[in-house]
């Protein structure tokens, strides 16, 4: 049932859900009284009764959701994820918020309520403040005002450094030392490290500390200068727990591996396998080959083989080769280094499917029409020999007319890959992914480990061409895990929420474009919007906003489909050299076709739950590291450049300021709404805009020029002013209707910049 407004006093849904919003994040609290929302908007009577229904209603569509007697914005906590117990309440019960969270998107994150045993089992400590550990999360029924809306029971506690803080050490002429956190969140923090706890620290050093009181610490660790450009990953390596170092018994398990045979395996060594990959690869765990299918009744079609490195020969289930897999989750991924899921004995040696060698492989043999549609597929244990190994540019340039020394000799392989390449191209298009233009920068080094420059390198058919063949692979798994009735971690990409559509279609409503909130949407309905404003004013804000409307994919056992992809069952199966949710695919194939060892053990739902929870958080956690890594190596780059002017475009907008990003690095930063002019600017949440009376606006994905006024290379934070931008459009509406409420406003909007300062938003 659609919601109306009956009355002009009643407020819009927007400017409802915007104060509910706005006021969590001020008091750091998601839930908020019915009767102080009322209050706010100056309700009584029968108006507060129609408050009361609008938000019923808002419930029922799933925009809101109910806590016991207060409401807040809908939540995404999953029901099994990893937290952190942040501290004890005055019951002693522990309390923990979730590890990975994006409080731009949802808020402050909520708190839970952890039932922990009270005694240990055997040989397990008890989880205690700091720690992080799997729990399962479900609804509080008892849920007060003070009462964290979430009670979670502990499933497993999760290795991790206890009390730990990463920061550089200060060492003052008299002696007096103090440690200055690294995290945006705790920017100007000191913490007081006594003479007898520096130990060989240095001036300048990224230390590592523990805290003996609330206001002094001690030194565990020094990890060398900050000055050097190589310490910052190995900053977001620290303060993100990212196991980087295995175990001794893991290593000596990688050193002991030794080459598979040809037992219970199909020798494909005579096919012409070649791998594809960036010219930077150390590891190689996919290699492809593609023929004319010889079948009479296939006119046209083709038979592409895609191998797999056969991991799971070699890492056996609940080995200490699996278990630090698992703790890792995934191979990082770093400028200046990898921190990978595998030994290199594993990863770049026994499993890379190295050219001219023997390399054991998990291969599906897959016969699709002349129009790309798969007719079959089947799954074969073997031992592989790739011809080569070939960059993705190497690749293109030879099926291009400009071959090399090496791809001279392989165009008889090239040629039918391509080929069969096209056929998918017609399934693909039928099919309509989704399609966002999503450029992705990378950082070059100078051989010292320097930053030297980004570039974004091009998109060629050759990664295309990989790309279909792995796409088509992952679903041939799934199709065959599920047909056996076996069990799997599916890769899903749940469809964007009801609330998110309704914000999309209510600002594409604000520049002529309608998109029916009740229809169900496919990705082809958001691919007809981005072509539709193609080379138009609106054609980056769009692409932005459609970006930021879709869900986040995940590991899960349940199977929800994968919007994007538009793909009913998807599952990773082609990189378990660097995840783990592809080894777990490999085992269970390998259980579900009887065809040799390293299958996938007895497994309860509950497990392969917790497994996906823990290697989506892993993901989450990798992501974020990268990124704050090339954060603070451009942040490192800048610094001697304040002062300089930059082309940028506005990447967020909050009522404090925009967040910007510069054309030339990608480098993000912030400009305070305060120094954007003398004119007070409102925020439009509808539009994405800050806009002033007379009509001038910054809007998401506005380009303007920006000088950069700060740098904290160590928070990779940059702080910019805008020189030259803003565009004369419509005047706002709603500004204060006088100066008392305007500089209340404004009050409300620095107490809200400070906090964000605090939390690291700048």
């Amino acid at each position: 049932m659609p919601i109306k407004k009956h009355d002009a006093q009643i407020p819009s849904i927007d400017e409802i859900l915007s104060f509910i919003e706005r006021e969590s994040q001020l008091r750091q609290e998601p839930r908020i009284g019915t009767r102080e929302i009322a209050r706010a908007f100056g309700l009584k009577g029968e108006h507060r009764l129609e408050i009361k229904r609008i938000l019923k209603e808002l419930v029922e569509t799933g925009a809101l959701e109910k806590q016991g007697k207060l409401i807040a914005r809908k939540s995404k906590l999953p029901p099994v994820a990893v937290v952190e117990i942040i501290e004890r309440d005055r019951d002693g019960e522990l309390i923990a918020i979730p590890v990975e969270w994006d409080e731009d998107e949802l808020g402050p994150p909520p708190r839970i309520l952890i039932h922990a045993p009270r005694r240990a089992k055997t040989g397990q400590p008890l989880p205690g403040v700091s720690d992080r550990v799997l729990a399962r999360a479900e609804r509080n029924p008892d849920v007060g005002a003070k009462d964290p809306p979430y009670i979670g029971r502990v499933i497993k506690i999760l290795p991790r450094a206890r009390n730990r803080i990463l920061g550089v050490l200060n060492i003052e002429a008299n002696g007096s030392a103090y440690v200055a956190p690294v995290d945006k969140k705790q920017l100007g923090r000191q913490i007081l490290i006594g003479p007898n706890d520096i130990g060989p620290g240095k001036h300048g050093d990224l230390v590592s500390i523990e805290h003996i009181n609330k206001t002094r610490a001690r030194i565990k660790e020094t990890l060398g200068s900050v000055t050097s450009e190589k310490a910052l990953s190995l900053i977001a390596i620290r303060a993100h727990d990212i196991p980087d170092i295995f175990k001794d018994e893991t290593i000596l398990e990688a050193e002991k591996a030794r080459e598979a045979t040809f037992q219970n395996r199909e020798d494909w060594r005579d096919l012409s396998f070649i791998t594809i990959d960036p010219p930077d690869a150390k590891d190689h765990d996919d290699a492809v080959y593609a023929i004319l299918d010889p079948d009479t009744n296939n006119d046209g079609g083709f038979i592409i083989c895609v191998a797999i490195a056969d991991v799971a020969y070699y890492v056996k289930p609940r080995s200490s080769l699996d278990r630090d897999a698992l703790d890792r989750g995934n191979s990082v991924y770093f400028p200046d280094r990898v921190v990978p899921m595998l030994p290199e004995r594993i990863s770049n040696d026994l499993c890379s499917l190295k050219a001219h060698q023997d390399r054991p492989a998990l291969a599906v043999k897959l016969r699709v029409t002349a129009q790309g549609k798969k007719i079959d597929h089947q799954f074969h244990r073997v031992m592989i020999r790739s011809r080569a190994k070939l960059s993705y540019s190497q690749a293109q340039d030879a099926i291009d007319g400009r071959p090399d020394e090496i791809t001279a000799n392989l165009l008889d392989v090239l040629r039918p890959l391509f080929k069969a390449h096209e056929a998918l191209q017609h399934e693909r298009r039928n099919r309509a992914p989704l399609e966002l233009d999503l450029p992705e920068r990378k950082i070059l080094l100078t051989p010292d480990g320097a930053f030297d420059r980004v570039i974004i390198p091009p998109r060629l058919e050759a990664h295309r061409l990989i790309e279909e063949f792995m796409i088509l692979a992952n679903v041939a798994a799934a199709e065959t895990l599920e047909a056996h009735r076996q069990q799997l971690i599916y890769r899903a990409h749940d469809e964007p929420s009801r609330e998110k559509i309704t914000a999309l279609s209510e600002f594409l409503g604000t520049i002529g474009v309608k998109l029916s909130k009740g229809q169900v949407l496919k990705p082809a309905n958001f691919n007809a919007i981005l072509t539709r404003l193609k080379g138009m004013e609106h054609e980056n804000i769009v692409n932005e906003i459609v970006l930021r409307t879709q869900a986040q994919a995940e590991y899960t056992h349940e199977n929800y489909g994968h919007f994007g992809l538009n793909l009913r069952r998807y599952a990773h199966f082609t990189s378990p050299i660097r995840r783990y949710a592809d080894l777990i695919v490999h085992r269970a194939l390998i259980r579900a076709l009887n065809i040799g060892e390293g299958a996938l053990p007895e497994t309860s739902p509950q497990e392969l739950a917790e497994i996906a929870a823990r290697i989506s958080a892993a993901e989450r956690r990798a992501m974020a590291a990268e990124r704050e890594t090339v954060d603070r190596l451009i942040a490192h780059h800048l610094m001697g450049k304040i002062g300089a002017q930059f082309q940028a475009r506005i990447s967020g907008v909050t009522r404090v300021g925009l967040f910007v990003r510069l054309l030339d690095t990608g480098a993000d930063g912030f400009v305070p709404a305060a120094t954007l002019g003398r004119e007070y600017y409102a925020f439009d949440e509808r539009a994405h805009a800050l806009s002033s009376r007379s009509g001038v606006s910054y809007r998401l994905a506005d380009q303007i020029i920006v000088k950069l006024v700060e740098a904290a290379p160590i928070a990779g934070a940059l702080r910019f002013e805008v020189v030259d931008g803003g565009v004369k459009r419509t005047p706002a509406k709603n500004f204060p209707k006088n100066s008392v409420s305007k500089r209340r406003k404004q009050q409300r909007d620095n107490k809200l910049e400070n906090e964000r300062r605090r939390r690291g938003r700048t």
